[in-house]
């Protein structure tokens, strides 16, 4: 999902596919310490980050094992319905590609991931937009996060890393490992019996061994909110006690079929040997699933959609959750929030741009982009580079966690491509002939190559500095290129992971706002 590197000099081959790895995963900022001049940034490898945060809810549990049974360690279900639940954090865990290669090569198949999983959002916004709503007329539920938290080659990027939480579910719990993926809307695992699976690392859930379990039934509102997995309408003979079966793909041919759920989920916090279990979580217990996940025991949603495990915890931590993503190179972990972060709140830098309303695909998180600034300057780009079609839906601009380079509508891209071109010193010559990304320049024997800034600008006059660490990627010791690419068909602009890495962001959906702050996320 997110993609998390330095542009300093990698020591070895294995450290740099580490990075790469890292840098693929699902996640977004955090500041590294950056020199600034007349415009120009100077490249520094050093920067931390990695982990995930919750505030306390229903029942505290404290876990005596991985995979044994945990005891509750005390009860909050006293506190005033009104007051939300303190916020809570947890740890995510980054699992390193497993496939090997070079930075280059690790860096070149996510571009091509990347560009599996843009096609899958155009069409997703342009069946969205044709049907007048997703579930106007028949279409499976998608997810742009195909790759997002990348353990799936056909949801998450092969050869990437990712972003992995630890979920106990049930009842007792039982450990499982999810992708954590901002581009999908519904939480699903694989369940017994396990018809048709992709390998995973240990066993698959057991419905029959968990008392917590129960299928919503067919005749439950619930079950509106997910596709069937066939275009026929459902067949509902006992709406009270026929259970719902859903469908949901990831445009590249992976997807999950099985029955809509209510489970115990539990996660571990930050603080040693505590925990945090939520009743009655609504997931997809899926008994056909295809995709290569490497190993996950599948999907934790934190997209926009009612079913999302962001959405069904508002009502405990409220309307806001954040994360803080290491940067591409630390071996640290990230965090991620849900509830309000005080810290962060009170955070001298933090600045807010309000999300734009989403035209008919609602998994996903729109802002309104108003330009590009280059080395200071702003670039003659025209305002329909980053307007939704009225005509398809299509267009606009995203945040994505789980898209690993950031994309412009091609116009943009032409313009931002060629301003870094006339801007970048002639001291660093141009490498011609590189696969995918351009410009790239010969830095050979230069430590800290000095780059033009880049800064986004919002419609409501907001203002994304960013270090050079997040728009140039530095693949061996003698190239460095600019992550920023193109999307010719979709023009959806996309403010991917590795442009996020070094900061905090929150999402904060009472008041519909954005906001980002630069943050040592390895010290969150």
């Amino acid at each position: 999902m997110l993609f998390h590197e330095g542009l300093a000099r990698p020591s070895t081959s294995a450290a740099m596919a580490r990075l790469v790895e890292r840098s693929l995963l699902l996640s977004l900022l955090l500041l590294s310490p950056f020199v600034a001049s007349a415009g120009v940034l100077e490249l520094n490898s050093s920067s931390p980050l990695f982990g995930i945060e919750f505030p306390p809810f229903n029942t505290a549990v404290a876990d005596t094992g991985c995979d044994g049974k945990l005891v509750a360690a005390g009860d909050e279900r006293t506190q005033p319905a009104s007051q939300p639940s303190p916020s809570l954090k947890l740890h995510m865990t980054r699992r390193a590609a497993e496939a090997g290669g070079t930075r280059r090569d690790l860096v070149l198949d996510s571009a091509r991931k990347d560009a599996v999983r843009i096609e899958t959002m155009h069409r997703k916004a342009a069946a969205a937009r044709a049907g007048g709503g997703e579930r106007a007329s028949y279409s499976p539920r998608r997810a742009l996060s195909e790759r997002l938290v990348a353990t799936v080659e056909s949801g998450v990027a092969v050869g990437s890393g990712e972003y992995l939480m630890d979920v106990y579910v049930g009842t007792p719990p039982r450990r499982f490992r999810m992708i954590m993926d901002t581009g999908s809307d519904l939480n699903w695992l694989q369940c017994a019996p396990c018809l048709d699976c992709f390998e995973q690392r240990g066993p698959v859930f057991d419905p029959a061994a968990s008392s917590s379990y129960r299928n919503v039934t067919c005749g439950d509102a619930r079950c509106g909110l997910v596709s069937p997995p066939e275009p026929t309408p459902r067949s509902c003979r006992r709406p009270g006690e026929d259970s719902c079966p859903y469908y949901y793909w990831y445009g590249d041919q992976s997807n999950t079929t099985g029955d809509l759920a209510l489970e115990s989920f539990t996660v571990n916090l930050t603080s040693p040997g505590a925990s945090r279990r939520v009743d009655g979580v609504v997931f997809g217990c899926g008994h056909r699933n295809r995709g290569l996940f490497h190993g996950a025991a599948g999907l934790l949603g934190l997209g926009r959609g009612p079913l999302s495990f962001a959405s069904q915890l508002r009502a405990v931590y409220g309307h806001t959750f954040s994360y803080c993503l290491v940067d591409h190179g630390s071996d640290a972990a990230s965090k991620v929030v849900f509830g309000e972060d005080p810290l962060l709140l009170a955070h001298p830098r933090l600045n807010y741009t309000a999300f734009a309303s989403p035209p008919a695909a609602d998994t996903f998180y729109y802002v309104q982009l108003k330009s590009v600034l280059v080395g200071g300057e702003r670039l003659d780009i025209s305002a329909d580079a980053w307007a939704v079609s009225k005509k398809d839906g299509t267009g606009g601009a995203i945040v994505d966690s789980g898209t690993t380079l950031s994309y412009f509508a091609e116009p943009a891209y032409r313009v931002i491509r060629q301003a870094f071109v006339d801007r970048m010193s002639r001291s660093y010559p141009l490498v011609s002939g590189f696969p995918v990304l351009s410009p790239c320049y010969n830095v050979s024997g230069v430590e800290r190559p000095e780059v033009p800034e880049l800064a986004l600008e919002f419609g409501d006059g907001a203002v994304w500095d960013f270090p050079a660490e997040n728009y140039f990627i530095r693949l061996d010791d003698d190239v460095m290129c600019l992550a920023v690419l193109g999307t010719p068909r979709s023009g959806m602009s996309i403010i991917g992971n590795f442009q996020q890495q070094n900061f905090h962001v929150v999402y904060d959906l009472k008041v519909n706002r954005l906001g980002f702050a630069p943050r040592r996320c390895a010290e969150v």
